[in-house]
């Protein structure tokens, strides 16, 4: 071994004492290997044995390193230039990437891909280019999302997608024949002409990519652009699905996965339901609209649902691939076909009954059989019931209402107050309803109170009519304010130390810390706070609902930031407000069982005696009835 190491260091010496330049390919093998040999020396470069079993055995070093013109070499030195052997696939190349190979260092290059050295074939199972190493090798950039963003590349993980799908896991799991990345996205059979899906020749153009599928998959190719989807595709009709729309387009999976989109479980709702219940498609193509409705509240629809994978889905009747009309007698819901499709759950059906069933009649839709008739009952026997329990409960309800009223009254608002507060609560009620709506539009709700056409301009109009019905509300109040009983309201209405002391005495007594309630005054602390609370919130949303009233207005003085900013603002601050009323107010005068059924002060102005006692008690102490008196408001307490 020194024999051996010495006479290389000789080789070395003697060539680098030369006069004359060593022409490349007049240099050995084995001057190379006195350097970049890390077999036996200071490990280099690269192991001289990982050419031995690569495509490249045999080859010299400077059949590829064709810039070394003399040792020693610069530090600085070329890639080798793969074309000189491979300029087929060079020129092919070009085309991957949208066409920056070449233009861009952030492109691979055929090392990147090959690897350097140790070239092996595709076929080779150590391979990178191996269809079972394939995805980490395409992943080192496609997975890579500063590289993605760089090269404005908008597919977010689609290696970490594709590995989840069944042919990543059937590469990953050894099978050869399973879709890998070059299966799909490879052009005329070459794996180096990758070219983007708006190219006209690309596997995966929209108007291609069934016959991509059908390289696997031929008979279902041939089922699917046998269909009326095939059809439509073929004609050139970019809105019709193809063989991704239902699928997917890298995780693809199983149909037994109940995340896949065509599992029994989703088929309907989020594969067919997107295009199906679609009002621009229904219109183009002239087809029927609420078809999801009617299958979820069928038995098919019901039974689904509740978990059942063998019940009929969409394509159990339709067909998964080769979907016609029904006008078309080769489909399987053709009127002389339903026996067969039918027959394959319901066997013995008769073709009389196949030929007048309703395929997608809801529960109880077929106008004859005893399904009709009970349902027919059931909605009779519903609408007398219920509406025979809510005439009860309404006779009950103003019973007790009227039995409120009947007893020795004290009065709490004035008929003026009693105006503001009527005004305030219709428009309120009425801004909620409309606003939401607005928001919701598609909501079921919204289409029952305004139509299934949605009548957006009409709720715009109801929404700032009842906007300046509070405004107005609100100026009124705000020279109520001025008067005097306005000015002793707003007085006894500010907030002291002693409402915090009797929120807490109310805490401690609804925690059984305490026997008694504390004793609240003219206004409890409850009602102080859902008076401020609306005085902040009125300003709020006018402010906010007029800036939006008025936005081209102003987005050219404040900004369209400014204007997201109010956005948001008035949908939150209506959410709060909506949601105070529901569950503080409505509480305080309906549903506290002390005022149950209600404090009739917001219709009459006065409240029973015993509930005005029980609810304000320090209201009658000697010196709060003595200030009363000597403001001149006897009456109002």
């Amino acid at each position: 071994m020194l024999i051996l190491a010495a006479c290389r260091m000789l080789l070395v010496l003697a060539l680098l004492a030369a006069p004359a330049v060593a022409l490349a390919g007049n240099i050995p093998d084995a001057v190379c290997a006195d350097c970049h040999d890390n077999t036996g020396g200071e490990p280099v470069e690269v192991n001289f044995s990982s050419l031995e079993g690569s495509v490249h055995e045999g080859f010299s070093c400077t059949d590829c390193h064709t810039g070394i013109q003399s040792v020693p070499h610069g530090t600085e030195l070329a890639r080798p230039d793969c074309t000189i052997c491979h300029d087929d696939v060079a020129a092919q190349y070009t085309q991957h990437g949208r066409g920056f190979v070449g233009k861009s260092e952030s492109v691979p290059r055929c090392q990147d891909c090959h690897g350097s050295h140790h070239i092996l074939p595709h076929g080779d199972p150590k391979s990178t280019v191996h269809s079972s190493n394939l995805p980490a090798t395409c992943g080192s950039c496609h997975e890579n999302q500063e590289f993605l963003s760089r090269l404005n590349i908008r597919f977010k993980h689609p290696i970490e997608v594709y590995q989840e799908g069944v042919h990543g896991k059937a590469t990953a799991g050894g099978k050869d024949t399973a879709a890998s990345c070059n299966d799909c996205h490879s052009a005329g059979g070459s794996s180096h002409r990758m070219l983007p899906p708006g190219d006209p020749d690309s596997p995966i153009n929209f108007f291609n990519i069934s016959k991509t599928c059908g390289r696997c998959h031929s008979t279902i190719q041939q089922e699917f652009e046998g269909g009326i989807h095939g059809e439509l595709v073929a004609r050139g009709e970019v809105d019709a699905p193809t063989c991704t729309h239902c699928h997917g387009e890298h995780g693809i999976l199983a149909t037994s996965d109940p995340r896949s989109p065509v599992s029994p479980f989703r088929v309907a709702e989020a594969t067919c339901t997107p295009c199906h219940e679609s009002a621009n498609l229904n219109e183009k193509y002239d087809l029927p609209s609420g078809r999801l409705q009617s299958y979820v509240d069928s038995y098919h629809g019901l039974k689904s649902r509740a978990g059942d994978k063998t019940v009929a889905n969409c394509a159990s009747c339709h067909g998964a691939h080769a979907i016609l009309p029904s006008s078309d007698p080769r489909s399987s819901v053709a009127h002389a076909n339903l026996i067969t499709t039918c027959g394959h759950c319901h066997t013995g059906m008769s073709p009389e009954k196949a030929a007048k069933t309703q395929i997608h009649a809801a529960v109880g839709e077929h106008r004859a059989g005893v399904a009709y008739i009970v349902k027919v009952v059931y909605q009779v026997m519903i609408f007398l019931i219920i509406g025979g329990m809510a005439a009860y409960c309404l006779l009950d309800y103003l019973k007790q209402v009227t039995r409120l009223l009947a007893k020795k009254q004290v009065r709490r608002m004035e008929a003026d107050e009693v105006v503001q507060h009527t005004l305030l609560a219709i428009s309120f009620t009425v801004l909620v309803v409309t606003g939401f709506s607005l928001r919701y539009y598609d909501a079921w709700w919204a289409k029952m109170i305004f139509g299934r056409e949605g009548g957006a301009q009409v709720r715009g109009l109801i929404h700032r009519g009842a906007a300046i019905v509070m405004i107005v509300g609100a100026f009124w109040h705000l020279g109520y304010l001025l008067t005097i009983k306005g000015r002793v309201f707003l007085r006894d209405m500010l907030p002291t130390m002693n409402d915090a002391k009797l929120a807490w005495g109310m805490v401690m007594y609804n925690l059984g810390k305490r026997e008694t309630p504390p004793a609240m005054r003219r206004f409890s602390f409850v009602e102080k706070a859902e008076y401020w609370a609306l005085i902040w919130g009125t300003v709020v949303m006018v402010l906010t609902g007029l800036s939006m009233w008025f936005e081209k207005a102003l987005v050219a003085r404040i900004g369209k930031g400014f204007m997201e900013v109010f956005l948001v603002i008035h949908y939150y601050e209506a959410w709060l407000a909506f949601l105070a009323i529901l569950i503080w107010h409505m509480y305080g005068v309906i549903f506290n069982p002390h005022v149950y059924p209600m404090n009739p002060s917001w219709l009459t102005g006065t409240m029973p005696e015993d509930m005005f006692k029980h609810e304000h008690a320090d209201a009658q102490s000697p010196g709060n009835v003595d200030k009363v008196k000597r403001l001149g408001l006897e009456r109002k307490v």
